[in-house]
């Protein structure tokens, strides 16, 4: 692990590689406890005459070196614990490097390292380098023809990239296979896996015609878990020859789910490695949500393909490039499958919520940190360790831009960008300007006079947007003049810039609507053609457009479907938005209107809890609440997004200073309140909703709906203390017949005031599923997560026999839940402590999760005086570990600079 302050890397130092490295031959003596890697490069200069050779290396043991067929000796090259050097005089060169590594020590889960009794790789971004020394970056391409050797018993099958070539037995109970790979990828790519697994597969035929190969790898005794993956690869497959024309270019196409893995999975050229709990599912132990988020991964793993292996980014300034766009092309083939085989109406309303959850998690994670001291562009300037920009920044946000992009040009025009882009550089590590620029290629023609110039000030710029509304009415003339302007505040190390000059304007895609007093559609006139909803470009900092033919003042219907990620301000009156909340044709912004009703309630309890004031709620908004539950013309699932009140971290956001306690309380008053008021309803939607879902389990959309609503209302029900809500969640709880609604059942024990209820439920659940370790996670997760949890029972649980710190799942479920996801126990002084000790214990073992860990708090000085200074603390007793990783160093030393 590097402890030593890391460099600062610009974006605009990038150096070309000085040479080619066409060919690749790896050959892999396997071990867990010594693996021997045999390297042999074929390099061509391309840089200036006597380029050094420089290779990267991390806890390496170097065996041998040959250069041009001669073995150097140590005085030769260069070696210290990052880089080896050679010096070659000749223009081709070909270099034999042999190597050790250890992958049973190696606890940061990058390189090649062990999980269970099997043999994993991981290398985005930089763990390449711990398996053998090599140009590691990702505008180095290569082919790959990789030879794997092990012990046959233990390591039955050996994959890699690309197709199978052959496989033998050897002497000693060992074997061999030999992979090649087609096709040219950078080493973040490379991936090997050796073990024991099943493997449920499907053959199928491209859109061209050719057989080709489907294979999902996982543990034996979970084959019975990997159907839906299975199916979800193949929907996958099969939407990108539909939507994007984009064909499986392998003869086949691998995932294998691993059980320790550091993210959600890696898309390693046709060999993708998984995250087990994106994998493996069945009714009875993964939830509905589970269900759409392994359709969703499969899915982005599988894009990355193209949007990322066949076009790769020149360097990781460039991580958008990649992720971005596959993030929008993974949301679009989730909301096509949610709407699939719907009617139009309920198709609309499933894309709708899929846009909804999208838009919500943007909000929760991307613009708290578009706001702290962790803010930066979607391509950033500069970084220390590139493992700290796997941000939502870079990827729900990225994605957002390319989806304003798409808004620009349709979906035709981006269909015909999308061909350009790989028309141009297929085979190619490129930037972000290089995809603008072949977007730009059909904008220009759907526009003339007109280019990108603006828009790509999104690339480079940190924040988020906000957008002023102003709407002018003149009923003599039926005309309506809206005006819209933008601002952008500094953020970030922003911040400490003297003077701070105003940010430049962006290219806004800003969707509209007119409603007229009734909440009917106001047809209006924008280039020519009669629209219910226009788009308008915003891109400079004032703009102001008229329409005419406006019978009656009009209310403003504003960022339909979230046309671009910004914060919009318009002076609503209540009235007006309940009477969107109830009307308006767009359903984004008819539940935007119904979460600013309830953002707006819940700014006065969090008022009233400051100033130890009566705690109110309005007859007005309860009303709302009612009406909208009472709607049986919205579908279930999307009445349980509209019932959902805003989440804590995005109410948060909405205060300063911030006040977790203030903010928790409100939104357990509005809760219990609602609950209480509204408890034959929820009582009759639970009833409802349940008699729905007696047919046999399907996470399809409708189904999946219903689960959804009669989970809320029983929340509801529990909140509200109602006389039946402990036998009502306990009936769902034991006569679950699947895992969304035994989790609903055991939340609302869990949440609720019967201590007793819960505790028994929860004994049950563990002595039912122990031995299903991701389910176990779950059992963790409704612990941490509760809000009468205490930093003393996390303590506890992690005392328990199935915990380990040394599982990136099981920190997850119960650390990182706590600290990030329950407001109420971990603001405290006890929480902060807590929170800081468990970044030092993973930070010794594994710093790229002990980095994300430290996030939990980065905008510490935003809090009320108390708790500010007390996370400063804690943050400066993390800074002084003696053995900081430079991961964690980074973060630290940002958050406490702002």
């Amino acid at each position: 692990m590097r402890t030593d302050t890391a460099p600062t890397i610009s974006r605009h130092d990038y150096q070309p590689y000085p040479y080619r490295l066409p060919q690749v031959e790896l050959v892999f003596d396997l071990d867990d406890v010594q693996s021997r890697v045999t390297s042999k490069l074929s390099f061509e200069r391309v840089g200036a005459e006597g380029s050094p050779l420089v290779l990267n290396g991390e806890d390496l043991a170097l065996e041998s070196v040959v250069l041009n067929g001669r073995k150097l000796d140590a005085g030769d090259y260069q070696l210290n614990e990052e880089t080896l050097t050679v010096f070659p005089t000749e223009a081709a060169i070909t270099l034999e490097v042999v190597s050790l590594c250890k992958p049973a020590q190696n606890s940061t889960l990058m390189g090649l390292y062990v999980s269970g009794n099997n043999l994993f790789t991981q290398c985005e971004a930089e763990g390449f380098r711990r398996i053998t020394w090599f140009p590691d970056r990702p505008d180095v391409m290569s082919r790959y023809r990789v030879t794997l050797r092990g012990d046959k018993a233990r390591y039955p099958l050996l994959l890699s990239n690309g197709n199978l070539l052959e496989s033998q037995d050897l002497p000693d109970g060992r074997h061999q296979a030999i992979w090649e790979d087609p096709h040219p990828k950078p080493s973040y790519l490379f991936a090997l896996v050796a073990g024991d697994f099943s493997c449920r597969e499907q053959a199928i035929q491209t859109a061209s015609g050719r057989d080709a190969l489907l294979q999902v790898y996982s543990d034996r005794g979970s084959e019975d878990k990997t159907e839906w993956a299975l199916d979800s690869l193949a929907r996958a497959v099969k939407w990108d020859e539909t939507r994007f024309g984009l064909e499986l270019d392998l003869d086949r196409f691998m995932v294998v789910a691993a059980r320790d893995f550091n993210m959600g999975a890696m898309e390693n050229k046709g060999l993708n490695v998984f995250n087990s709990s994106y994998v493996l599912a069945d009714p009875d132990t993964a939830t509905d949500a589970s269900y759409h988020a392994i359709e969703g991964v499969i899915g982005h793993e599988y894009f990355h393909n193209w949007t990322g292996n066949r076009v790769t980014c020149r360097d990781w300034f460039q991580l958008s490039l990649k992720e971005g766009l596959t993030v929008f092309r993974d949301q679009e083939f989730s909301a096509d499958m949610m709407a699939h085989g719907l009617t139009q109406g309920e198709a609309a309303s499933a894309r709708a919520v899929k846009r909804i959850d999208d838009v919500t998690a943007l909000r929760t994670a991307q613009f708290p940190e578009d706001a702290g001291p962790m803010a930066h562009p979607i391509r950033p300037e500069s970084y220390q360790e590139i493992g700290n920009f796997y941000t939502a920044t870079v990827y729900e946000k990225g994605a957002e831009v390319i989806r304003m992009q798409h808004t620009l040009l349709g979906e035709s025009g981006f269909r015909a960008g999308m061909d350009e882009y790989f028309r141009r550089h297929d085979g190619s590590a490129v930037t972000c300007d290089d995809f603008v620029n072949a977007m730009e290629s059909v904008y220009i023609k759907q526009n003339p006079g007109k280019d990108l110039k603006v828009f790509r000030q999104w690339y480079s710029q940190a924040g988020t947007p906000r957008v002023k509304v102003e709407l002018d009415y003149n009923a003599a003339a039926k005309s309506c003049r809206i005006t819209l302007s933008q601002h952008c505040e500094p953020v970030g190390i922003e911040k400490l810039r003297e003077p701070q000059s105003e940010k430049p304007p962006l290219l806004i895609p800003f969707a509209l609507g007119l409603l007229d007093e009734h909440g009917n559609g106001i047809s209006l006139k924008h280039e020519g053609k009669q629209l219910d909803t226009v788009v308008l470009e915003l891109d400079t900092r004032r703009q102001t457009w008229e329409f005419g033919n406006i019978p009656s003042q009009p209310i403003p219907s504003l960022l339909r479907n979230f046309s671009a990620p910004v914060i919009v301000d318009y002076a609503y009156s209540t009235a007006q938005l309940a009477l969107l909340a109830q009307h308006d044709s767009d359903p984004f912004a008819r539940w935007e209107a119904g979460q600013e009703l309830a953002t707006r309630q819940l700014l006065k309890l969090v008022a009233a809890i400051q100033a130890k004031a009566p705690l109110d709620v309005d007859p007005e908004f309860i009303e709302s609440w009612r009406a909208v539950l009472q709607d049986q013309q919205l579908t279930p699932a999307y009445r349980s997004r509209a019932l959902t009140l805003p989440g804590e971290k995005i109410l948060l956001e909405k205060t300063l200073p911030m006040d977790p306690a203030a903010v928790a309380g409100a939104r357990r008053h509005l809760r219990e309140t609602l609950g209480r008021e509204l408890a034959p309803l929820w009582l009759e939607a639970l009833h409802s909703a349940d008699s729905g879902t007696s047919a046999p389990y399907s996470p399809n959309g409708l189904q999946a709906g219903l689960r959804s609503l009669k989970n809320l209302a029983l929340a509801y029900l529990a909140a509200g203390n109602h006389p039946q809500a402990t036998d009502l969640a306990s009936r769902q709880y034991y006569e679950a017949r699947n895992m969304t609604d035994r989790m609903g059942g055991l939340a609302a024990l869990v949440n609720q005031q019967d201590a007793s209820a819960g505790a028994q439920a929860l004994q049950h659940f563990y002595e039912q599923w122990q031995h299903n370790p991701l389910v176990i996670d779950r059992w963790f997760t409704v612990q941490a997560t509760a809000p009468s949890t205490r930093v003393s029972t996390v303590r506890t649980l992690m005392q328990h026999p199935a915990f380990t710190l040394r599982n990136p799942n099981r920190a997850r479920s119960l650390i990182f839940q706590f600290c990030m996801n329950n407001l109420q126990g971990a603001h405290t002084s006890e929480g902060y402590e807590f929170w800081a000790d468990q970044v030092i214990a993973l930070n010794d073992m594994n710093p790229e999760i002990a980095a994300r860990l430290a996030r939990a708090f980065d905008n510490w000085s935003r809090y009320i005086p108390a708790n500010r200074e007390a996370i400063r603390q804690s943050y400066e007793r993390i800074q002084q570990h003696p053995t900081l990783s430079r991961n964690v160093a980074e973060i630290v030393t940002k958050a406490l600079k702002i």
